[in-house]
């Protein structure tokens, strides 16, 4: 099985590392991180990862934004998108522009590895 290439997006530091080792738990490869979502867009065409991990709120381009952007670029793009819980309009968004899922935060390593397994099957990884 090829392991999952993952970019992960979040402008905070602590939960990229949260991310990463959830992920790299699971079996992923973790091939870049970005601080924002217009280094997520960039990062996305240089390393073409299977999965996108997008915090709904950042500098410079917002999730949302950067979410739509990696689409354009990829419309088979899977993306799955980061936020706290009390954001369900923001995740409804995402989903109806999209996103293939959400993750809310705190991170609950069980919602988690369902919703990879979930990107696994669809991806037959």
């Amino acid at each position: 099985m090829d392991k999952l290439r993952v970019l992960i997006a979040d402008d905070s530091q602590m939960i990229r590392f949260e991310i990463s080792t959830l992920l790299e738990e699971l079996g992923a490869e973790i091939v870049g991180e970005a601080e924002n979502g217009q280094q997520a867009v960039e990062l996305y065409q240089q390393l073409k990862p299977d999965l996108v991990t997008l915090d709904i709120i950042m500098p410079e381009k917002d999730g949302i934004t950067a979410l739509k952007e990696i689409l354009a670029i990829n419309p088979t793009a899977k993306v799955i998108m980061v936020s706290a819980m009390g954001d369900k309009k923001s995740l409804l968004t995402c989903l109806s522009a999209g996103a293939f899922d959400f993750i809310e935060k705190p991170f609950v390593a069980e919602k988690v590895k369902h919703t990879i397994n979930n990107l696994l099957k669809v991806l037959n990884k």
